[in-house]
C-alpha cells in the first residue's frame, strides 16, 4: 500500500512544481516582475501559498527556476557546450541558439521584465548572477579552455574579456531593439571575436 502512495505523491509534487513554474513564467509576462506575487502564482497554479514557500524562499527564486526550466541544463545534469573540436563552429552554434532564444517571445518577455528589475535591485542582480549567469559562464569558459589547449585560442587570452566581446553586442542589440537577432549577426560576432583572440 505504502509503496504505491510514494510514487503517487512524487507525481503530484512534480505536477505542482511544473504548474507553479509555468504560472510564474506566464504571470511575469502578463504583469511584470514588480506586480508579481506569490498569491497570484499560487492561484494560477492551483496550489496553496505554503506549497510554494516549501520549495522557494521568494518570488525571485520561483521566477528564476521558471526561466531555468526553459533552458538546457535545467534537468540537474549541468550545462555543457558543444565540443566538436572546431571552436568557430561551436561558438556559432551556441550564439545562434542564444540569439534565437532571445527572440523567442516565451523567453524574451520574462527576461526583459527581469532585466528591468535587476537594474535597480542589487539583491535580484546577485540572485541572477548566482543562479543563471555564473553556471552558464563557467560552461562557456570550459569550452574556451578546451580551445586554448587545442591551440585555437591564444594561451594567454583573457576568457572573461573574450566572453564580454562576444556577448555584449548581442545583449545590447536585444536590450535596445536596435537590430535583428539573426544567424548573420551571431556569426559576425564570432568571426570578429576569434580574430581578436586567436594565436598570433
Amino acid at each position: 500500500m505504502s509503496s504505491r502512495k510514494t510514487p503517487d505523491a512524487t507525481r503530484r509534487s512534480e505536477r505542482s512544481r511544473v504548474a507553479i513554474l509555468t504560472a510564474a513564467r506566464e504571470l511575469i509576462a502578463e504583469v511584470g516582475y514588480a506586480k508579481l506575487s506569490i498569491e497570484a502564482i499560487a492561484a494560477r497554479a492551483g496550489v496553496g501559498k505554503q506549497t510554494i514557500y516549501r520549495w522557494w524562499p521568494s518570488k525571485g527564486a520561483v521566477v528564476f527556476d521558471s526561466l531555468l526550466a526553459l533552458s538546457e541544463g535545467a534537468d540537474g545534469e549541468g550545462i555543457v557546450l558543444p565540443d566538436t573540436g572546431d571552436i568557430e563552429a561551436d561558438l556559432k552554434t551556441v550564439l545562434r541558439a542564444t540569439a534565437a532564444e532571445f527572440a523567442d517571445p516565451e523567453f524574451e518577455a520574462p527576461i526583459r521584465a527581469l532585466n528591468s528589475e535587476i537594474i535597480n535591485d542589487a539583491e535580484l542582480a546577485a540572485i541572477y548572477r548566482e543562479k543563471m549567469a555564473a553556471p552558464v559562464e563557467e560552461a562557456k569558459k570550459q569550452r574556451l579552455r578546451s580551445a586554448q589547449r587545442a591551440g585555437q585560442l591564444a594561451a594567454d587570452a583573457d576568457l572573461d574579456l573574450l566572453l564580454e566581446v562576444l556577448y555584449a553586442p548581442l545583449a545590447q542589440r536585444w536590450l535596445l531593439r536596435s537590430g535583428p537577432l539573426d544567424d548573420a549577426f551571431a556569426d559576425a560576432l564570432v568571426d570578429a571575436t576569434l580574430r581578436a583572440f586567436r594565436p598570433e
